[in-house]
This record gives structure tokens, sequence and C-alpha cells, in this order.
């Protein structure tokens, strides 16, 4: 992996080779191992670089790259695992190279077929090409978003950078806030594309590709997500595609000059992801997992079982209170806008145990919004049907009546009863699903009912926190929208795909690995594997009250089914007692009403009464308040000199 940046400017300002180079520097967390910059001065271009040798070690691999026939310059971040059939198919046609990169591939190839060649790339990337015939700027990101793109556009310049940190460097960019994305940040936990925190500034959408000029900026789309058709699809034909797209799509991603590992967490995902590692391996694989003490939150013990069935060489770290208080002053840094996804900690910690011992690992990301995995697909769609009884007063004062009874106490009363339920009703972390269950009631419209169960602060309260704001449309109702015609699990997997998946769940993972200079590689989320995954029907991704039915009975092939049937875990930390506990002062402090009063954004006394509330265990209102938390923490450190007004 790398980091990319540059600009093209109408105008000549002596300052912007000075700011490229600290642009760059910005960004020598991803790529610690080589740096680079090319300008073309009468043009007033300039890109920067920097490497994470991973294949092709040589200095030959060093970018920018300009093009063996000197029409083109490229700077890159990714990885093209198809880059060797390609590059043969590009000699046989003339083209020279001099490296074995999949750089010099990426820009022979759009030599070759201009902006098309991206429909021929099989991997992760973000890259920048400028065409030294035309004078045009190509910028390109992948189909699922996994790896980042920043752009920044004024009358007179234009910026892009894989990181809003390394435009951050750039003088001429000011840092204003835009309300909008801040709403949207409080109500998701992070910022939709195109939205950035900052005016002026975007995010290039996962399966689109940017060209700017003198003229014009132009940006299109050149894929999109797959939903699901209604043939009739036979089960075990369907397995053995899935294995050969699975097999396939790990085996490519285990290309490498330095050595790799893989993320287990002891999921299904992952855990698929291992086995067929381990199945294309000669030697163990080297697999690392996070565990805590809290036994809620502690799947290490299953991923030690599932290693020790495949024969891995496993490793494991266990996370404390002082481990996560270290890791979350770093945050504002790391993400360098708003991200309240808490599980950011323990995948930054995780990925820095792996890269103490290998610099690429493979991960089981996108299994659940692909396979129906997560709880809240089947409950929305199983509500959608039922909620309409309890629509007007009687949800209102049953909702009021749930938000009175302690939490503490409800758990109680479902714990004991919790081994003699259907296993999709054995939901661990008890207590943040049933505060996400209060949220539900009074609504029976879809989408809406999916709002309530991921939103952190609703409608309302921002509203009432935030000076009257409204919310913006985004991504989350464009998605919706353009899956109206398909089931309501279809839709709900669909707007994930296109929202929480390349903006929540790919941005953690690439900014926590990449602060560790740790590439992490995703076979999941394959565009084949997406493609196909999409067009099944949906009993063979949701079948007998569980999710994942096709994956499970594919993963069964190389473990036991005793080592991963249990319910869903997921990735989280224990977040709703350390902020009553270890991270209290730390709440209290950023939170505290002279703070907020001063800063002059949000409803200080509504914020204290969700504080009083939470602390005193009579609710759970963790990722609200870590919400607000991780907000005050990158203000504090990226806006010094921004004007918030």
């Amino acid at each position: 992996m790398c980091g990319i940046t540059g600009f093209i400017s109408h105008k000549k300002y002596d300052f912007l080779q000075k700011d490229l180079k600290k642009a760059t520097k910005a960004l020598s967390h991803r790529g610690p191992d080589d740096e680079g910059l090319w300008f073309e001065k009468k043009h007033n271009v300039g890109l920067g670089h920097t490497r994470l040798s991973i294949i092709d070690l040589s200095p030959l691999g060093h970018q920018p790259m300009l093009s063996s026939d000197g029409k083109a310059v490229i700077v890159y971040n990714g990885e093209i695992y198809n880059f060797k059939e390609i590059r043969k198919t590009l000699i046989k046609d003339g083209y020279a190279f001099k490296s074995n990169t999949d750089t010099e591939v990426v820009v022979n190839s759009y030599l070759k077929w201009g902006k098309n060649c991206i429909e021929r790339f099989i991997g992760m990337f973000a890259y920048a090409i400028y065409d030294l015939r035309k004078k045009r700027l190509f910028i390109a990101r992948d189909r699922i978003g996994i790896k980042p793109l920043y752009y920044f556009h004024n009358k007179d310049i234009f910026i892009f950078a894989s990181e809003l940190k390394s435009i951050c460097a750039f003088d001429i960019f000011k840092r204003e806030i835009d309300h909008d994305a801040l709403s949207l940040f409080l109500h998701y936990q992070y910022i939709p594309a195109p939205y950035t925190i900052f005016k002026n500034t975007g995010k290039l959408e996962p399966g689109h590709f940017l060209e700017y000029d003198e003229k014009s900026i132009n940006i299109k789309s050149y894929w999109c997500h797959n939903i699901r058709s209604d043939d009739y699809i036979d089960e075990k034909h369907a397995l053995t595609r899935l294995d050969t797209l699975l097999t396939k799509a790990v085996s490519q991603r285990m290309i490498s000059d330095v050595p790799l590992g893989a993320l287990l967490s002891g999921g299904i995902d992952s855990s698929m992801v291992v086995a067929l590692m381990q199945k294309a391996s000669s030697a163990p694989v080297k697999t690392f997992s996070i565990g805590f003490k809290e036994k809620e939150y502690n799947e290490a013990p299953w991923a030690a079982k599932i290693a020790k069935h495949l024969g891995t060489d496993h490793t494991e770290l266990y996370v404390s209170l002082d481990d996560a208080a270290d890791v979350i002053e770093k945050l504002p840094y790391i993400y360098d806008e708003p991200f309240a996804d808490s599980s950011a900690i323990p995948t930054f910690l995780v990925s820095r145990l792996v890269r103490s011992e290998v610099a690429v690992a493979l991960s089981g990301d996108g299994g659940d919004e692909q396979f129906a995995g997560y709880v809240r697909y089947w409950m929305t769609a199983l509500l959608a049907t039922r909620f309409y009884l309890l629509t007007g007063y009687r949800a209102k004062n049953l909702k009021r009546l749930l938000n009175k009874l302690p939490v503490s106490w409800v758990e109680r009363c479902y714990l004991p009863l919790r081994p003699l339920l259907p296993q999709r009703f054995q939901i661990k972390n008890f207590r943040d699903k049933w505060q996400k269950l209060i949220n539900l009631l009074g609504n029976c419209d879809l989408e809406e009912l999916y709002r309530a169960a991921i939103c952190l602060w609703d409608k309302d309260e921002i509203k009432r926190l935030f000076n009257g704001k409204v919310l913006p449309v985004s991504s989350y109702e464009k998605s919706f929208e353009k899956s109206k015609n398909f089931s309501a699990l279809s839709r709900l997997m669909h707007v994930d795909k296109n929202t929480y998946l390349p903006d929540a769940m790919l941005t953690k993972v690439d900014r926590a690995s990449m602060a560790c200079g740790l590439e992490v590689r995703v076979p999941l989320l394959d565009h084949r594997i997406m493609e196909y995954v999409g067009a099944l029907p949906d009993n063979l991704k949701y079948k007998n009250g569980s999710g994942k039915y096709l994956l499970k009975k594919n993963l069964a092939k190389y473990i036991p089914e005793s080592l991963f049937l249990r319910p869903k875990m997921g990735f989280g930390v224990p977040l709703e007692n350390w902020l009553r506990n270890g991270l209290k002062e730390l709440l209290t402090d950023y939170l505290s009403k002279e703070r907020l009063k001063q800063e002059g954004l949000f409803d200080g006394d509504f914020i204290h009464k969700i504080i009083k509330e939470h602390t005193e265990a009579r609710a759970n209102h963790q990722h609200k308040l870590w919400a607000i938390l991780m907000w005050e923490m990158w203000r504090e450190r990226w806006l010094e000199t921004a004007r918030v007004a």
C-alpha cells in the first residue's frame, strides 16, 4: 500500500511545491519505504507518493512513475491481482516495461485503453494519472471503496490525496466545517461519501472516476452493486461456484514479495479466509487475534480453537482499558475526520500486532453485507411487517414505558432465558441491542425502521442537539430509492454495501492498518464474488432463521460446525462500561458544559442529560456519547485554524 497526493493549478503559486512536500510527508505512515515527488512547472502540476513495498521491492518501483514513452505519469495506491495477465497482453501489443510492478501495468493500460482500463482491473486501488498529451488529470477509485481518495476544488486549484491530513498540509486549503456533514456524522457515526467534514472537499465515491483539466471537472460511475434476481439457482451448484470464486480470490491475494498473514477473529468470515489460505499454503499461515477480559466481547478462545484445527501459527493479544486509552488519543489523527466506530480501537491494536511480524494480512471483511450476516437485517425486515400494529399513541406509550425500565434489570431477566430461545434470539451485547429495539418503536416504513436500527442520534435529537439542524439527503436515501423494487433483505444489504461498508467498515480498516504500515487485503470483496452473490436469491443467504446460510455450508467443508455455529458477537469493545468507569473522566472533560458552551454548536444541557442517564446505568447511550466525544477530540486536534460558524 501507499499514499498518494497531488495538485493541478490554473495559477502559478510559488508555495505549491513546498506544500506538496509537506503533503507527501503527511502520508509517510502509508508508505514508510520510499518517497517521491514529480513536478511539471509549465502547467503547474505536482504529484507526491509514499511507498510501502510489496511487489517488486527494487528501486524500479519508485513513484511517481513516468511511462516508458513519457506520455503519462502515475501515483498509485493499491494492488491489481491480475496485473501479470494484463502485462502479457500489453507486451504483445508492443508496450515496454522496466519493472515487475502493477503500477507500470496500470499506467500502460491507461495509455492503451483510456478510462476503460479500469474495467480490466481485479483488485483494490486509488490512483491518479497525469496525461501529458491531453494535459488532463485522471483519477479512479476501486469498485468497492477499499482504498480512499479525497479531493479539494476551487476555481484556481484541484488537490487530491489518500487522506485529508495531506490536503490540510496545503496552505491554500481553509478548514471550514460543513455542518451538513457534521449532522450526518452524528446520525450515522461516519460521514457518507461524497461528503467530508470540510467544505469544498469530497470523497470520490467507490466505482467512480474523475477527469480534471483547465476547463472542467467530470465525475462518472463505472460500476455499481448488483441486486439479486428472481431466478431459481440450485443450491449445490451455487455452493460449488462460491467455493471456486472464494478459493481463487484468496489465492490471488496471497501473492506477495514480503511475508503475509491473516486477521482471525473466530467469526465465520475470517475463518473462511484463513481456511482457504491454509489450504493453499505449504507452511502454517500466521494468524492474529485480539481478546478482551469481558466475556461478552471475547472471541479469542474461538479463534484459538479454529487456528488449532487448521494448524496455523497463531498469536493473540488481550486488550486492557489502558491499551484502549492510549489508542483513543491517536484516533483523531489517524482518521482525520470525525469517526465514531469504537471498533477502530481493537482494529488498530491488532494491526500493530500483525505488523510486528508481517507486512500484508488478509481479512474477512465484507461477509455480513453480502450474506445477510447482521441481526439488524432480518429483525428490520420482520418488524416492518409487524409494527403497523404499534403506530401512533400505542407505540409512543410502549416506548416511554420501556425507556423507564433500567437496562441492567432487563438484562438480568433476559440472560437466564437466552439459552432457551431460538438461536437468532440469543443476542450477544444485549444492552446495545435493547436500546436499538426501543428506538425502532413507532416506525413501520422499512427505510425509517432501518434508519432507527443503525443511527446514533435520530433526526429529532439532532434538531434539538444541533440548533434545529435538518439532516440532508445522503447516499442512504438514494440507495433505498434505487433498490425499491427488490425484497426487504436485498434492499438492506444493498444500502449497506453502498454506505456502511465503504464509509465505515473499510475506512476503519484502511486508516487503522495504514497507520501501522500494514496492507490489508479483503478477498470476500472481490467484485466477481460480489456480483455473483448479489444475484443469488434470499433463501441462499438467510434460511432457517439464520444469515450466511451458503457461506456457513461452504465453511463446514473445512471446519467443524461446532467451532463456528454460535450467536454473532461482532468486533466491538466494552464501551458501555468503559464510559461509566475508566473513561468517565475523559468523557466529562471533553463534554463539560463550559467547553460545549464555549464551542457554541450543541445543546449542552441535552448532552448532560444523556451522560447522566448513561453513567447511572438507566440507559445505554454509549454510541451517542462516543460520537460526541470523537467530534470534540477531533475538533481539538484539527480546528486550531478552522472557522466554526
